[in-house]
């Protein structure tokens, strides 16, 4: 075959994707996706504009008797038509930050789950949360979705909120890197990710309702610091806005919010979608920065419909306004992939690997919080004994719209609320058996902890004894209390009183009071760890993972210590408005402890390990208006194991909200005895504050400590002093004209 024939055949093969892009020149990946988003939205007409506007939700929805549109993928989040005319398909919608969620179903697509998002945040990994967020991207994708409705980087302002499982904890730079990194896993399918819940969503209680009232440059400090670095880190394709209210606004018609600081502070190039039920009008909404109804079902009624169009025609809305609307989605469709790797349901998926995949986040997001010689667990027992939360045959997952159903179906069937939030599931993972199978020549013997007497005879002459203990909460269901439920404070008493060797297992949405801490041997938190997570835990129970996991929030001693020590609102009255007066600014967290000076239970950052780490050598220079820490880390045990040095940096004159603040941190790997030099480069921000209405970081000019320490409440902290300039920095951390000469 000569040249010529060759180019001919190549020709031929490539003509209908070569013709496509000539008549449709946006379908060519070559082109920027502004530049195909503008070339496309010349062809629409007005009708196929406002489109992208509404979103359906996947599933019957019982409370106004709708069905779902026929062309949503079954017990689905939501749905958004495509215009094959155009090229463009839909968009298929799916929960959420665990896995490939189902709507409420006999029949639900079962799919791997991640350990809780705040268990991924207590692997201090980046690297796991991208391995994660990738993995259900994958599930997504293989499932026929091409948007997942994940990360959740709200701070865990209240530590009774229903959903703090499916964040990533309390302080900003933490959260928002740690999401980032899912979120840049799941968009790595060619999946829209959604950061989410745009903003100051931080209780379930009077979620629909309440106004959440702080000043602006404290949230620009604190909340919305979170969500800016994960945007920042991951350029994630589209936003999602909260049910509440934010100082006076609801979250989803917020000028400030979406237009000011999401769009033009942050420069943000996505869309903004609302939550399910979170649209409350049309002409506000839209002007103020919503582009997308979704699950237009919920809401009293389709202001993003008919309503919009009718705004546009009569001047309401402009014209220039919609255009920039289906600009957003169709400029994320572009940039994703998702118009150039179309989805099909029906993908082929690794369950295996995957599973693997949530074992290794499970395993390092256990933190152990107290050991007295107990663990690991080690050959030559005779007797182990494992008391309550069915652990016999499963591990506890939350409640709400993120909840993935398992392979092999729910290990607890039965319980109640058998619907929304519910069904409580128990993912089948059972930790007795592999305890079981790892307890050699022992005797393993479970009681279901339901007559503390019962379990404590049985647990008497026990040579250790694992009390599983839960707390199941969910979306839209506050925890009433940071108090373990159903009596099972008084089940750890009875068991640990007839037998010391207890190691409590808590399998919990976030912080709980431990009122036996002192009685048991020790304290080990599980978290709600996942498809493997019974697996992970007996793992960690063994020694074969030594745990690497630090908390991501702090654990009060006592509710008392909290900026509210009563929720606020009325869960029996969810159509009362109220306020929740976010008083402690942006000193949330670890950081209101060392305001009041409060002890906590276990600070922020904290864990525990089966080995002894060293720290020395600890410089911090100054370099162009960059402060570099440099350290070494060395395992002085017998163990190899991960460690996660944190770096704080506090102000020795100048006044922040609180007296210090986490500014990095790295999870070392060592053999024993092996040492490594850590390197890290701060955030400038980190050292600076923003006052009233200003769009700018001021940092003070003085001396500033930087702080080596094993977590936020770390008397033996390490520390050096550096001097800086004064220096203002654009919200993007980079210098303003202002600096100018400065070094």
């Amino acid at each position: 075959m000569n040249l010529m024939s060759c180019s001919v055949l190549l020709a031929l093969a490539a003509g209908p994707a070569l013709g496509a892009a000539e008549a449709q020149p946006w379908l060519n990946p070559a082109l920027d996706p502004d530049r195909r988003a503008a070339l496309v939205l010349k062809e629409m007409t007005q009708k196929e504009k406002l489109n992208w506007a509404y979103g359906y939700f996947g599933a019957d929805h019982a409370g106004n008797k709708t069905k779902k549109i026929a062309a949503a993928l079954p017990f689905s989040a939501g749905y958004i038509p495509g215009i094959p005319r155009l090229g463009l398909p839909a968009l298929f919608e799916t929960d959420a930050g665990i896995g490939v969620a189902t709507q409420y179903t006999t029949t639900p697509r079962e799919r791997t789950a991640l350990p809780a998002g705040i268990a991924t945040a207590a692997t201090w990994n980046p690297k796991l949360a991208y391995e994660g967020g990738r993995m259900i991207g994958a599930e997504a994708r293989a499932s026929g979705f091409n948007v997942m409705l994940a990360g959740g980087v709200n701070l865990l302002r209240e530590p009774r909120n229903g959903r703090n499982f499916e964040y990533a904890g309390e302080d900003p730079l933490h959260a928002g890197l740690m999401v980032a990194e899912q979120v840049k896993g799941i968009e790595s399918n060619h999946v829209i990710a959604t950061i989410k819940h745009f903003a100051l969503n931080a209780q379930e209680t009077g979620r629909f309702q309440l106004d959440a009232r702080i000043d602006p440059a404290a949230a620009r400090m604190s909340d919305l610091l979170a969500f800016q670095i994960a945007l920042e880190q991951s350029d994630a394709g589209s936003f999602m806005c909260a049910y509440n209210r934010v100082n006076g606004p609801y979250a989803c018609e917020s000028g400030w919010l979406l237009n000011e600081v999401l769009k033009e502070d942050w420069g943000f190039k996505g869309y903004v979608m609302s939550d399910w039920g979170a649209t409350h009008s049309t002409v506000p909404a839209a002007n103020a920065g919503l582009d997308q109804q979704s699950g237009g079902e919920f809401d009293k009624s389709n202001y993003f419909g008919a309503a919009l169009e009718e705004a546009v025609e009569n001047g309401h809305v402009s014209p220039r306004r919609l255009d920039d609307l289906a600009h957003r989605v169709l400029r994320t469709m572009f940039a994703k992939g998702v118009v150039d790797h179309p989805v099909k349901e029906g993908g082929a998926i690794d369950f295996e690997a995957h599973a693997r995949i949530t074992q290794a986040d499970a395993e390092e997001g256990i933190v152990l919080l107290k050991n007295q010689r107990l663990l690991p667990l080690r050959a030559g027992m005779r007797k182990i004994v494992i008391v309550g939360g069915h652990a016999d045959v499963g591990v506890l997952a939350g409640g709400g719209s993120s909840l993935v159903y398992p392979v092999g179906g729910n290990a607890v069937p039965g319980l109640l609320p058998a619907t929304w939030p519910g069904p409580v599931m128990y993912y089948p993972s059972s930790p007795l058996k592999a305890v079981q199978a790892r307890a050699g020549g022992a005797t393993v013997t479970f009681d279901d902890g339901t007559d503390p007497a019962r379990a404590a005879r049985l647990a008497a002459d026990a040579d250790a004894v694992l009390v599983f203990a839960t707390q199941w909460v969910g979306e839209a269901l506050d925890a009433t209390s940071l108090a373990l439920p159903d009596r099972q404070d008084a089940l750890i008493d009875a068991v640990a009183a007839a037998n010391p060797r207890t190691a409590v297992v808590l399998e919990t949405s976030g912080p709980v009071l431990m009122p036996w801490l002192d009685k048991v041997a020790a304290v080990v938190e599980a978290w709600y760890p996942g498809t493997r997570g019974g697996e992970a835990i007996a793992r960690v129970l063994f020694g074969e993972v030594n745990p690497s996991g630090r908390l991501p929030a702090t654990f009060p001693q006592a509710e008392r210590q909290l900026p509210r020590p009563r929720l606020d609102g009325d869960p029996a009255r969810p159509d009362l408005r109220f306020a929740v007066d976010y008083h402690e600014g942006a000193a949330v967290g670890y950081k209101w402890f060392d305001l009041k000076n409060l002890k906590p239970l276990f600070p922020f950052g904290y864990g525990l390990s089966y080995t002894q780490f060293g720290y020395s050598g600890l410089a911090a220079t100054v370099v162009d208006g960059k402060v570099r820490v440099r350290f070494k880390v060395a395992n002085a045990g017998t163990l190899a194991g991960k460690d996660v040095p944190q770096v704080y940096v506090a102000p020795l004159a100048a006044r922040w909200e609180a007296p210090k603040r986490l500014a990095g941190w790295d999870k070392v790997d060592l053999a024993p005895g092996a040492t490594r030099d850590v390197e890290l480069t701060l955030d400038p921000r980190l050292f600076g504050t923003i006052r009233g209405n200003a769009r700018t970081w001021q940092v003070a000019a003085g001396r500033y400590k930087i702080l080596l320490a094993r977590h936020a409440g770390d008397t033996q902290a390490q520390a050096v002093t550096i001097n800086l300039p004064a220096r203002v920095l654009n919200l993007a951390g980079q210098p303003t004209t202002t600096n100018k000469g400065q070094r």
